[in-house]
């Protein structure tokens, strides 16, 4: 992405760290449940709160699902890193210090390769995944003078997921989002819920002259909660920045807020350096050591993909790439898919999907899972179409039907007597008598303006209410236009 400037065009550049929340019954170091929604402070653990004595006790399960990660964005697994104390002082930080990751994190380099909107792609470099913990949330609406705590989120397991400043436009920012949210529910490590706080990101954002070489001065949009916002975001800073460089000034490292409501960003805080965090190894931690085997049994249990997947579809069931890109984003729609293309032609059940159903469900804000047509009862409608027993704009209404009751589409068809009509004479008769209404587009026809078959195409078709089967009628038309 090139901003035009008053005194040239500027490049943007942008890298993102984002925290997703690991999926996990427990938290990190304590047996704290992490459900969504309780009530303040009501899963919180001595170890939680940092009472003076309690230790912290590693949760396998957070270790495993951080390692699934790391395979899952084809990544180095680390047989050994090391936990870390990360200073800095927030009032729900009740410890003083985070116990994070530094010098020797859980995973290393990775690549996440993005669809970009213009059709091409862009790989993202992982630069590393480390394990910790999140805080707890300052609630500043509770009360006009005061502000509360709640510590039910202290200890919950994080990955932060480090990228290296490989995009250059708020919509690669985004699309990579999307997929990386795509990758993390295939694996079930993270489910990705941005409005809960799941899943959300720090955007590093810099812009330099176009042809320059050397980065510019970064600045941290901290907590970016939705995707939309993410992309408004980076829209904004990047022509601040670009604003301040070309009036004289200068861009200080800095990290700031983005005010929904207004658009803009604003200054938080004095951007810290690692030395300022005063990093040392937690000395109530061994290092994290893993067996060769342990890795090797996760990477067997990994699902297909979504760049697997999408791959299959194209070179195996022969749909289109913009078609495969879209059912695999969202694992629900993938399995979806697949149980009706099981069933019918697969480039038929992707077309009934990505337009006539995802059309409804978008409409009535249902997800996938929600939806009234069940992937059985759609198999069975496009079945309908193929074996030729209904036509496909009678299908359309059936499907109408279909989505406002639940009902299964033969018994639609029986029961309102839209069975396509294919025999021949039928359909000859329906022909010639469309043909003997219209004498003079017929003489037109015949003087060389072939547009008109389908103008008596559409004649037929609403003479039979829909129901002459299309190919039949174009074969009456041709021999009865000689």
């Amino acid at each position: 992405m090139l901003i035009q400037g008053d005194t040239g065009k500027w490049e943007v550049i942008l890298g993102l760290e984002v925290h997703a929340q690991v999926s996990s019954e427990s938290k990190l170091f304590s047996a704290s449940s992490t459900a969504f929604g309780a009530e303040p402070n009501t899963q919180v653990s001595f170890i939680d709160a940092a009472l003076p004595g309690t230790l912290p006790a590693l949760n396998e399960k957070c270790v495993e699902q951080a390692v699934r990660t790391g395979l899952g964005l084809n990544a180095k697994i680390n047989l050994c890193s090391v936990f870390d104390r990360k200073h800095y002082f927030y009032p729900d930080l009740p410890q003083g210090y985070q116990i994070s990751q530094f010098d020797h994190p859980i995973v290393g380099e990775g690549l996440v390769e993005v669809d970009c909107e213009d059709g091409s792609s862009r790989q993202v470099r992982i630069t590393r995944i480390h394990l910790e913990q999140d805080a707890g949330k300052s609630m500043h609406d509770q009360h006009p003078s005061e502000s509360f705590i709640d510590l039910n989120r202290a200890g919950i397991a994080l990955m932060e997921i480090v990228t290296e400043p490989d995009m250059r436009s708020s919509q690669e920012a985004g699309e990579f989002m999307k997929k990386l949210r795509s990758i993390l529910r295939y694996l079930g490590t993270c489910d990705g819920d941005m409005e809960k706080g799941s899943l959300r990101c720090d955007a590093n954002v810099s812009v330099r002259r176009q042809g320059e070489h050397k980065f510019g001065t970064r600045v941290e949009i901290k907590n970016l909660n939705s995707i939309r916002n993410l992309i408004r975001a980076i829209d904004y800073e990047a022509g601040r920045q670009v604003e301040v460089l070309e009036t004289g000034g200068s861009i200080t490292q800095e990290t700031r807020l983005f005010d929904t409501n207004s658009g803009h960003t604003r200054p938080l805080r004095s951007k810290e350096d690692a030395k300022d965090y005063r990093y040392f190894p937690d000395p109530n931690l061994s290092p994290l050591v893993l067996e060769s085997a342990y890795v090797d049994e996760i990477r067997r249990t990994l699902p297909e993909m979504p760049d697997q997947k999408k791959h299959r579809y194209i070179d195996k069931m022969g749909l289109p790439a913009y078609d495969a890109s879209v059912i695999v984003a969202d694992k629900a729609v993938a399995e979806y898919f697949e149980a009706v293309a099981n069933k019918c032609d697969p480039k038929l059940a992707a077309n009934w999907i990505t337009a006539e159903l995802f059309g409804k469900l978008n409409k009535a804000g249902l997800s996938i899972e929600q939806s009234p047509v069940h992937h059985i009862k759609l198999a069975e409608l496009i079945g309908l179409i193929e074996r030729g027993v209904i036509s496909g704009k009678i299908a359309k209404q059936v499907f109408e039907i279909m989505f406002e009751t639940g009902e299964s589409p033969a018994v639609i068809v029986e029961r309102d007597g839209l069975v396509q009509v294919t025999d021949d004479s039928a359909i000859e008769k329906m022909v010639a008598d469309v043909l003997a209404a219209h004498p003079t587009e017929v003489a037109d026809y015949k003087a060389g303006k072939d547009k008109l078959l389908g103008f008596f195409v559409g004649q037929v078709m609403k003479v039979s209410a829909g129901k002459a089967n299309p190919a039949a009628v174009n074969a009456a038309l041709k021999r009865l236009l000689v």
